[in-house]
C-alpha cells in the first residue's frame, strides 16, 4: 500500500481552506485543528502559522493551543494507532504493566511512533469502559479485558 504524498504548497492551500471554511464558527481553533488532523493526519508546525493568519491569531497562540492537548499529532502517526487507558479504574485492573509490556514489545514510548513507521502507541485517559479495564484502541477498535498475551494477537501482522 503505497501512502499519497502531498507537497508543502498543496499542504498550506488544504489547511488555508480548511481554516477560512471553519473560521466563522463560534470559537473556531478547535474545531480547525481537528479538521485538519482528521483529513491530513497530524497538524504540522507549518499549519499553524497558516491557521493564524486566517483567524489573524499570534502564531504563538494557536501553537500554545496545539501543543497543549494531546488530541493533536504534531508528527504523523504509523500505519497502526495502539492506544491503552491509563486512568485509575484501568491501572488497578493491570494497566501499567500492560503498558510496560506494549512499550517493550513495540519498541516506542507512549507518544512515539516505531522506527519503521507501523505503531503510533498511545496513552488515554478513560475510553468509558472503566467496567472492562484494562481497555485498549487498536486501529480505531476498542478491546477490554486486554492482557500482554491478548495485546500482543491484537497487534498480529501490525508488527
Amino acid at each position: 500500500m503505497s501512502e499519497v504524498v502531498i507537497t508543502a504548497p498543496v499542504r498550506a492551500r488544504r489547511v488555508r481552506e480548511i481554516a477560512t471554511e471553519l473560521a466563522g464558527l463560534r470559537g473556531p481553533l478547535l474545531p480547525i485543528l481537528h479538521a485538519v488532523q482528521e483529513e491530513l493526519g497530524y497538524v504540522d508546525q507549518p499549519d499553524v502559522a497558516v491557521i493564524a493568519d486566517v483567524l489573524n491569531l499570534a502564531v504563538a497562540e494557536v501553537h500554545g493551543v496545539v501543543t497543549f492537548y494531546k488530541d493533536f499529532r504534531r508528527t504523523p502517526a504509523g500505519r497502526t494507532t495502539v492506544s491503552i487507558c491509563q486512568a485509575e479504574a484501568c491501572r488497578s485492573v493491570g494497566a501499567v504493566p500492560l503498558a510496560e509490556h506494549a512499550q517493550r514489545s513495540v519498541g516506542c514510548s507512549f507518544g512515539e511512533t516505531t522506527t519503521d513507521g507501523r505503531i503510533t502507541l498511545e496513552e488515554i485517559y478513560c475510553f468509558g469502559n472503566c467496567a472492562l479495564g484494562p481497555a485498549v484502541q487498536v486501529a480505531g477498535r476498542l478491546y477490554g479485558r486486554v492482557t500482554p498475551a491478548r495485546l500482543d494477537a491484537l497487534l498480529g501482522e501490525a508488527r
